[in-house]
């Protein structure tokens, strides 16, 4: 695949912190690139270094094989960017605002009308046109943000957590306007802390922590690296601490919850950990019911090699 983005030895520091340390990314054509971590963790220098907001004290970085900064404005206008926090004009309508951000890139105005149009119906504001940002609720106001972002129709659109704290019907609206913009040959660079919109979206996945890609590939590859093969929950009764120690001491498990007659055991690598619990549920005559097994989720390799303490 063609290489959109090259980042080479990235190196940024502020004082003493290494934000970013030495770190190397490319991001092909077409792809969802999920750029995940912890707060803190480095992924939002990275992005503004890629951008040219931040001098970094190393390291190259090249956009559509052209060296990026803070001048390169032809590669500029093919870039759009959704921050988090909103950024719009509170007394231009919706309608006014996508035109403002549009007008930065395509000054012939019929060919900014058109694209303003595609953009609201993208992100379906088709009935809110006329509105002030004051009068949408926070999901539609999100969504006139992401439509001011990408209306100049970009090749590369950074989307950073785009559905923070938005209503459900607005969430789907917007994970499905971010497939139809891959569909339309754009590459998507998304950070998000919702795992499960990473495992809907992305094509690729790259996790960084203390400014440096821990992991990176397909959803499968990084769940191949989680130090947990798979969970086993089941409704069980009569357990007492005897039997409790007893699975304990099973080879591949690594931990064990028992509360309000649900037994939840997580296992390390291993194969036939369900015949192993199973036959010795039968041979205790202990009662036992609705068994689940289920995989590591993303969620898991993310805590797996980020670690649980919590971050600022």
């Amino acid at each position: 695949m063609k290489k959109i983005i090259e980042v080479k030895n990235l190196t940024k520091e502020y004082r003493e912190l290494k934000a970013v340390d030495r770190l190397n990314l490319d991001i092909y054509e077409g792809e969802i690139l999920g750029l995940l971590g912890p707060n803190g963790s480095g992924k939002t220098t990275t992005i503004n270094c890629i951008l040219s907001l931040l001098k970094f004290k190393e390291g190259t970085i090249k956009i559509f094989g052209k060296e990026m900064n803070p001048n390169a404005y032809d590669i500029k206008r093919q870039i759009g960017v959704v921050f988090q926090d909103v950024a719009v004009f509170d007394e231009l309508t919706v309608e006014e605002n996508i035109d403002y951000f549009c007008g930065l890139y395509i000054k012939d105005k019929k060919e900014r009308e058109q694209c303003i149009e595609d953009a609201i119906e993208l992100v379906g504001l088709e009935d809110f046109k006329k509105f002030h940002p004051k009068k949408l609720s926070g999901g539609l106001l999100r969504r006139l943000n992401i439509a001011c972002g990408i209306a100049h129709k970009p090749k590369v659109i950074f989307l950073d957590e785009p559905t923070v704290a938005v209503d459900p019907q607005s969430r789907n609206n917007i994970l499905d306007g971010i497939e139809t913009l891959r569909e339309q040959g754009a590459t998507i660079i998304y950070t998000t802390h919702y795992m499960e919109e990473v495992e809907i979206l992305c094509d690729r996945v790259v996790i960084i922590d203390k400014g440096k890609i821990l992991a990176e590939g397909t959803i499968d590859d990084l769940k191949e690296m989680a130090s947990i093969e798979e969970k086993i929950s089941v409704e069980v009764y009569d357990l007492d601490p005897k039997h409790l120690d007893t699975l304990k001491a099973f080879k591949n498990v690594d931990t064990l919850k028992y509360e309000n007659n649900s037994l939840l055991i997580v296992y390390k690598k291993g194969k036939n950990n369900l015949i192993e619990l199973t036959d010795f549920l039968k041979k205790e005559k202990i009662k036992y019911n609705a068994i689940n097994m289920m995989r590591p989720t993303l969620n898991d390799v993310f805590l797996d090699l980020t670690g649980k303490e919590l971050r600022d």
